[in-house]
């Protein structure tokens, strides 16, 4: 895990209900160079997580429920038999905050488990 990536999985996420700005392309790029396998589609970052099977894929959305609860930050996933995409963006903003990057970096401390 990156030093930006092991910075990031030890904040924790701050309410966001709007009223700023979503963070400028030069703030993402170094957040999402710090966090491998990430990639930013427009105004959300995604991963593709893979599996040996299905309940393997199951455990692993249920612990990110887990994250996303913990941090009232919420992604949306995609699954597979043996696979999920998680998907973050601050709804609030229509775009990136720290949040969805914090978040980030706690579902790939998780999956390394």
């Amino acid at each position: 895990m990156s030093d930006t990536a092991q910075d990031l999985a030890r904040r924790k996420c701050v309410p966001c209900e709007g009223g700023v700005s979503p963070l400028a392309d030069e703030q993402i790029r170094p957040l999402l160079n710090g966090l491998p396998g990430w990639q930013r589609d427009g105004a959300k970052i995604y991963k593709e997580y893979p599996f040996k099977d299905h309940y393997q894929t199951l455990a692993f959305v249920n612990a990110v429920a887990w994250i996303s609860h913990r941090e009232d930050h919420h992604p949306f996933i995609v699954v597979g038999y043996n696979s999920a995409r998680v998907e973050y963006w601050t709804h609030a903003i229509g775009g990136l905050s720290e949040n969805d990057f914090i978040c980030a970096a706690k579902v790939d401390a998780l999956f390394e488990l």
